[in-house]
């Protein structure tokens, strides 16, 4: 997974309301984006020292403590500011793949032409 969508996605899971790292876990899962404890974990920890994560402890009933995670004020912004970038990408991307664009391609051979809606021809 590139770098910042596996942040986007952890703290958008997080966004909703406090929760419980095996909580994150099984919501990726239902996403089919599998994370183990041992890549979640150290993110969590990087993302509370960046002050984007807060935590408090939860007594448990059927072991230790637990720790509860939701944003930060700072982490509620950065998730707006990953949104924005996440839902820009998107749609170029589907721009791009959906040939939504103003710009036609043609392969021929080892090149690829575009030709743009001025006619004009360049080659890549």
């Amino acid at each position: 997974m590139r770098k910042g969508v596996l942040e986007f996605c952890i703290l958008s899971v997080i966004k909703r309301g406090e929760v419980y790292p095996s909580d994150i876990i099984e919501e990726m899962k239902k996403a089919n984006l599998n994370i183990l404890e041992g890549t979640l974990y150290p993110l969590l920890t990087r993302l509370k020292n960046a002050d984007l994560l807060t935590y408090r402890w939860v007594e448990s009933s059927s072991g230790p403590p637990r720790k509860y995670f939701s944003l930060t004020e700072k982490g509620a912004t950065f998730y707006k500011e990953l949104e924005q970038t996440w839902n820009e990408m998107a749609s170029s991307v589907e721009t791009v793949t959906k040939g939504n664009g103003s710009a036609n391609a043609a392969v021929t051979g080892e090149t690829i032409v575009v030709h743009p809606s001025t006619g004009s021809e360049n080659q890549l």
